[in-house]
């Protein structure tokens, strides 16, 4: 099976009766050319299709008929339903000009009446007993290709004709005066075969230089992926390190702001709490001239009110710094001049 998979389609990789040929010469079935008619390229190698429905005109008959060939082999080597196609008894022959088998009796009337006619009928024995490729070349038919023009049907093609590069039957060949150059059908499929066969040769030759272009390329893009992972690599170390760096930069200032800042907290908390200190006695004197106000008898008022009055004019005379006048505490200055160098 190995060696006939290349008559399934190169899509699906599946058997199909509808195999096309495309003008990049690769073969796919209907079903994923219709999957495909909207993109309108060969899904193997993106090759535009030329037709406008995105399916190919032209069928891929010699994939289609190895097929039923081959589907003739396997019911041979399976031994079913080998059936003489005339009386029906057990086929003994495969005539594959027929396309039938045959008992051994309907054998030797098919062999007396179509001795002339080249039908050289196989064994089915001989058939089980080689391989599938002997088999393919065994069955390989001439085949009679009959005349296209309608009044013509019956008469097998057996000229070509080289000036209107098509297969004639013997009487259009007499009849036609416009025919000149002649020559037969096998002479004719020889000489395609032979120049399908210098053109592919030359095809060789051009595709061993292909190959070397291919294999360049590759070693340039496998250079170029090698050089984009060793500058990512590159790249992620000098960000590792500029990291490093910054990381020591940022430990140096936040110290450097600690050290210059810590001196100013210890200013701002003694302040604070000279501040706080003399809120709370002018709240004490505020409370106790409001309640000897209210309850103090002249006897106390005389006795007290030359000591609070002292106090309150010291707190009167105290100079307090106003918010927003005092100086900063620590420098930042050679902190942010750092901080702009990074």
């Amino acid at each position: 099976e190995d060696d006939f998979q290349f008559i399934c389609c190169e899509g699906c990789r599946k058997e199909s009766p509808n195999l096309k040929l495309l003008t990049c010469l690769h073969t796919l079935c209907l079903s994923c050319l219709s999957k495909n008619k909207s993109v309108g390229h060969c899904p193997m190698c993106q090759t535009a299709i030329p037709q406008a429905n995105g399916i190919p005109d032209i069928d891929n008959l010699l994939f289609t008929n190895l097929q039923a060939r081959l589907e003739i082999y396997k019911e041979v080597i399976d031994g079913v339903d080998l059936f003489c196609g005339n009386c029906k008894k057990a086929g003994e022959f495969w005539c594959p000009e027929c396309e039938e088998f045959l008992c051994t009796r309907c054998f030797e009337a098919h062999q007396h009446y179509l001795k002339r006619e080249s039908h050289k009928a196989m064994r089915v024995m001989d058939i089980r007993a080689g391989s599938a490729k002997e088999f393919l070349k065994g069955t390989k038919k001439t085949g009679n290709l009959f005349c296209s023009k309608p009044t013509h049907k019956s008469q097998i093609v057996s000229i070509y004709c080289k000036t209107c590069k098509r297969a004639l039957c013997c009487s259009c060949a007499l009849l036609d005066s416009h025919h000149a150059v002649f020559c037969d059908i096998p002479s004719e499929t020889q000489r395609r075969q032979e120049e399908l066969s210098t053109i592919c040769r030359r095809l060789q030759q051009k595709r061993r230089g292909l190959e070397a272009t291919y294999t360049g390329l590759q070693a340039e893009a496998a250079r170029l992926e090698r050089g984009q992972l060793e500058m990512r690599e590159l790249i992620h170390q000098r960000v590792e390190q500029l990291v490093g760096l910054l990381r020591r930069e940022e430990e140096e200032l936040l110290g450097l702001v600690e050290a210059g800042q810590e001196q100013g907290r210890r200013e701002l908390s003694r302040e604070l709490e000279r501040v706080e200190g003399v809120l709370r006695r002018m709240e004490a004197g505020e409370r106790l001239v409001e309640k000897m106000n209210l309850y103090a008898t002249d006897q106390e008022v005389m006795d007290m009110q030359p000591f609070i009055k002292d106090s309150l004019e010291e707190l009167q005379q105290l100079q307090l710094p106003v918010a927003g006048d005092r100086t900063q505490p620590g420098d930042l200055a050679e902190c942010r001049a750092r901080l702009r160098a990074l």
